[in-house]
């Protein structure tokens, strides 16, 4: 089915699909054919394409009841698999509504909550006993840190939590210590995490324990092991219905795939899910799990639900166009399922930099908001977490209540509030809140024990910590590693209040984060999110450029943390794509669809195609969030450590169908420009190069002599705003002070000296 064409009429992507009888009970005459056709096809491997907003969990739980209603089985002979215990809840009570009292017995919940159920059933073939201890993540460390602790591994290069998550993908992948092969191992702590994973497992077993992932490793592994009790199931399941089945990972996949493969039996499967929707390859989710559903089950029914009740046709028509530039697809296109559909073209807007895209997406927000639009239909949904900051700001200065979902305000966050407590020391010695909190991040060495002794020198010489501290590492004091790493921080520090005079506040913090160890910290963690917050402290330096100082800039955090409205109060929401899949709002924002912001450079260099097709379909679920109106935005230019940096659009904006779209903005003409790049955007050019900056495409000399040109004074004409007059200039940044259209940012590459 791979390369379908979006336009295959429906009767020609449902096989072996019976047509659905017009004395129908109740229940089924309210959906539309497929959906009706999504239930009424029991018996066999079906596999349910559900686009966004076509009515997924309807179907699901309609099917549910159907099997129960029509006498097919009863209700434990039912296994039905979500993602979030949420969605079990939710389809819990839609079935009772549908039947009209409660059901008791079922297996409905999510992979795990179902393994712990079986595993307690059959523990003893994996060494442990019914009632073992389930561990949360702090257990787990510290049973690990018990582990690695003989091996003198060292925590600073290795820490623990990144072992912690290769063991999990491990076992996410279904791979046991023993099925590890040298192939499948890596070279992360010195080459012994095969060794470290197999001591960990039998250290829980000691215990009677497992962790979070072992309770499909485990169930799994039985399963594969024994045959006995994989025919209790077989013979106990009738039918199986699977959830979101383009997230599930390698070791849910063959879950699912051992209980419904019977041999000489065909398989009563039914998996509802969504190709393009698979988002989620950083955690495990594997999408061709779905795309190879007819290979693993042949004779699979195959039905699309393709009528979108959510979206206009002008939000509709946008999204169908991008996805259809992915190849690894089932294919499919979503059409909208209500009359009053039409709506508003999806618009892109174009601004010169981050701040005019917090501006602009501000005064919409207010615009609606006087229009009487609800601000809980309002969201703005960013790539990445550092793109919060801007919006956060510019929402707290004009008044706008918001929260983030899924997530901290970018002030709040970990690694934030480390960096800021490193700023404040540097500004302020006599800081020792502050200094307790970095003291020891990243590790040091220092025990609880020696920051008492600390904290009594200080107090007996009525000083602040780093004085007290500095006076017994003079005094010979302090011994051992911890010796060495306080003399470096306080080095350190005193360092940068020396440079801050004459290097200025950026360029110190960027070094002092760097210099303490701070950044290469986060750079030896290897879970999912130390990217993320690598990402967030480069935000964090940029912000620190629109500042006169450093003080400044604490006192404006300072400021910004105590703005708290009233937890009543309807608030627009900031989110990431990822955390916006399965929400819809009246109005959704998508910012920073510019190359390397979005689609992700990192996943580019990483992932390259594929990489590249996930990112798409990151965009789409982003434009499927929208009901009435959704607002793309890109920026000519962004700032990276105090320096501007040209931005070229994401390719993604190119791919959108021009009769859904419509642009707008102050760097319109700009956009323009860099879509007649033909070189930026071919199809040919290396996914995982970089693109080249937009001043660069139109030619470096051209370029140079514009800088050369641009001194303050310089009159220079604009093709939109006319003649005007460089008032100030920053790098390839200007500012210029039009006749007609007033004082303007801008890139250089953008105006010409006038004659």
């Amino acid at each position: 089915m791979l390369g379908h064409s979006p336009a295959t009429p429906y009767t020609e992507t449902v096989n072996q699909t019976p047509t659905p009888t017009p004395d129908a009970p109740d229940y089924l005459q309210r959906l539309n054919p497929e959906q009706r056709m999504a239930i009424e096809t029991t018996d066999g491997p079906l596999l349910v394409l559900a686009g966004a907003g076509t009515g997924k969990t309807r179907v699901l739980t309609t099917r549910f009841a159907h099997i129960l209603l029509s006498g097919r089985a009863r209700p434990y002979q039912i296994l039905a698999v979500t993602f979030t215990n949420k969605a079990a809840r939710e389809m819990r009570e839609r079935i009772g509504t549908l039947l009209g009292e409660p059901v008791e017995g079922l297996w409905l919940g999510t992979f795990h909550a179902l393994c712990a159920r079986m595993l307690r059933r059959h523990a003893e073939y994996v060494g442990l006993g019914s009632g073992f201890t389930i561990l949360d993540t702090d257990d787990q460390l510290r049973l690990l840190k018990q582990v690695i602790e003989p091996l003198r591994i060292d925590s600073k290069r290795w820490p623990p939590q990144g072992i912690l998550g290769v063991i999990q993908r491990w076992k996410d992948r279904g791979l046991t210590p023993e099925r590890v092969t040298p192939a499948e191992d890596c070279d992360f702590a010195n080459g012994q995490c095969r060794a470290i994973y197999a001591s960990y497992q039998a250290r829980l077993v000691q215990l009677n324990a497992c962790d979070f992932g072992d309770l499909m490793l485990h169930v799994t592994e039985i399963l594969r092991t024994r045959p006995d009790v994989l025919a209790q199931y077989h013979r106990l399941f009738r039918y199986i219905l699977v959830d979101e089945y383009q997230d599930t990972n390698t070791i849910q996949y063959l879950w699912l795939r051992l209980l419904a493969q019977r041999e000489g039996q065909q398989a009563n499967i039914c998996c509802v899910g969504d190709d393009d929707q698979s988002i989620y390859s950083w955690r495990g989710a594997e999408v061709e799990n779905i795309l190879r559903f007819e290979r693993d089950f042949p004779g699979a029914a195959i039905v699309r639900l393709e009528r979108n009740y959510r979206s206009t046709a002008q939000i509709l028509g946008a999204a169908s166009g991008l996805i259809a530039h992915n190849d690894g697809r089932l294919g499919k296109t979503l059409r909208p399922g209500r009359e009053d559909a039409s709506g508003d073209k999806v618009r892109v807007a174009s601004v010169w930099d981050s701040d005019d895209e917090a501006r602009l997406v501000g005064e919409e927000v207010e615009r609606l908001r006087a229009g009487g639009h609800r601000m809980s239909e309002i969201a703005i949904l960013v790539r990445a977490g550092f793109q919060t900051r801007a919006f956060e700001e510019r929402l707290i200065a004009i008044g706008l209540p918001y929260r983030v979902v899924g997530g901290l305000r970018f002030y709040e966050r970990a690694e934030i509030r480390d960096a800021l407590a490193y700023m404040r020391v540097l500004n302020q010695p006599a800081d020792d809140l502050a200094f307790e909190r970095i003291v020891n991040v990243p590790r040091r060495g220092i025990g609880a024990v020696a920051m008492q002794k600390f904290h009594q020198a200080a107090r007996d010489g009525g000083m602040p910590l780093t004085a007290a501290i500095g006076g017994m590492l003079e005094r010979g004091e302090i011994k051992g590693k911890a010796r060495d790493s306080l003399a470096a921080l306080l080095n350190t520090l005193q360092q940068g209040r020396e440079d801050l005079p004459r290097e200025g506040h950026v360029v110190v913090i960027d070094r002092l984060l760097e210099e303490s160890g701070y950044i290469d910290m986060w750079k030896a963690d290897t879970s999912v999110e130390a990217p993320g917050r690598l990402d967030n402290l480069k935000e964090l330096v940029r912000a620190l450029a629109d500042f006169e100082s450093l003080g400044h800039f604490l006192e404006h955090v300072a400021l910004v943390m105590e703005n708290e409205e009233s937890a009543g109060t309807e608030r627009l929401s900031i989110m990431t794509l990822h955390g916006a899949k399965g929400l819809e709002f009246d109005t959704v924002f998508l910012p920073g669809w510019e190359e390397g912001v979005f689609p992700s450079q990192r996943t580019l260099d990483e992932g390259g195609l594929k990489g590249l097709e996930e990112e798409r379909r990151l965009a789409y679920v982003g434009i499927t969030r929208a009901r009435h109106r959704a607002i793309i935005s890109h920026a000519a230019s962004r700032r990276i450590y105090g320096n501007w940096q040209s931005a070229i659009p994401s390719r993604f904006i190119e791919e959108l169908p021009d009769e859904y779209v419509t642009t707008t903005g102050a760097a319109s003409q700009a956009r323009s420009r860099s879509f007649g790049q033909a070189p930026a955007f071919s199809s040919a050019f290396p996914i995982t190069a970089r693109r080249p900056r937009a001043a660069d495409a139109a030619g470096d000399a051209t370029t140079s002599s514009a800088k050369a040109a641009m001194a303050v004074g310089t009159r220079v004409f604009h093709q939109k705003f006319g003649y005007g007059t460089v008032s100030s200039v920053e790098g390839n940044r200007l500012e210029v002070a039009f006749d007609k259209a007033g004082p303007k940012r801008l890139l250089d590459s953008f105006v010409e000296k006038a004659p």
